[in-house]
């Protein structure tokens, strides 16, 4: 995954403020260390950082050098949400508020903050009550994230959860069933999208993971007429998500 370098993220440096910031349950999206640094505090900063599933990053001193502001990092930075996460109930409780069978969103490894932030913008003109994202191999909610929402970020609710196969599982119970994009399968327009519906859009270059294809329902594909076959994950998300709007808006 490369860096995102955005000098407007809220940035935490130096060892004791990194360290009670995870300790005061702040939202920390990602930990750069020194690499090789090994000491007492630096342990225990990347201890408090895994028992929160914070992304860890082993870094040179140039590259710290870079994301520092003050010059003082002590060898960690630490890169704080931009904006505060939501739990995936509050998301079920967006689509009950609305009387509305639950249509959320779920992200299996969007890396792209540009892509995050345009499907999080999508999610809220499709009517999705929420879009659910994984802690780990992901991007989180960065600054470019929340500018390319165009204010979006500000109505549509984004939970991140531990495991994406698990939160899958446990929205079935509730009675949710899940759809996946791939070329593979059966064309959008031949599947019945209603009902409550999770649509599952995987990572840029390898697509759905097998684990979580395996708990989805259906797979949906998106037909293509050029020379490429495959298409942008929020542009794939955009499609399908408008598929199920309109069949939403044809059952009334």
């Amino acid at each position: 995954m490369e860096y995102e370098d955005n000098r407007t993220e809220s940035r935490i440096e130096g060892r004791n403020a990194v360290l009670e910031a995870f300790r005061s349950g702040k939202t920390i999206d990602k930990l750069y260390v020194l690499d090789g640094c090994q000491d007492g505090p630096v342990k225990s900063i990347t201890r408090e950082a895994r028992k929160h599933d914070t992304i860890i990053n082993y870094v040179s001193k140039e590259r710290l050098d870079q994301l520092s502001d003050t010059g003082k990092h002590q060898g960690v930075v630490a890169v704080s949400a931009a904006y505060t996460y939501a739990e995936v109930e509050d998301i079920l409780e967006a689509a009950k508020e609305k009387g509305e069978p639950p249509f959320i969103i779920l992200l299996d490894g969007i890396e792209d903050p540009h892509n995050l932030g345009a499907i999080i913008r999508t999610a809220n003109q499709v009517g999705a009550h929420g879009v659910i994202i994984p802690k780990r191999r992901a991007v989180g909610l960065t600054p470019t994230v929340a500018r390319t929402s165009a204010g979006a970020l500000n109505y549509t609710p984004v939970a991140k959860v531990t495991n994406l196969s698990n939160t899958m599982k446990e929205l079935k119970e509730q009675g949710m069933w899940f759809v996946c994009a791939d070329m593979d399968g059966t064309v959008m327009y031949d599947m019945d999208l209603t009902g409550p519906i999770g649509l599952v859009i995987g990572n840029e270059g390898d697509g759905v993971s097998t684990l979580v294809k395996k708990n989805c329902d259906m797979v949906a594909s998106i037909p293509m007429k050029g020379d490429i076959d495959s298409l942008n994950a929020s542009v794939a998300t955009g499609v399908l998500a408008y598929e199920i709007l309109r069949q939403r808006m044809i059952k009334g």
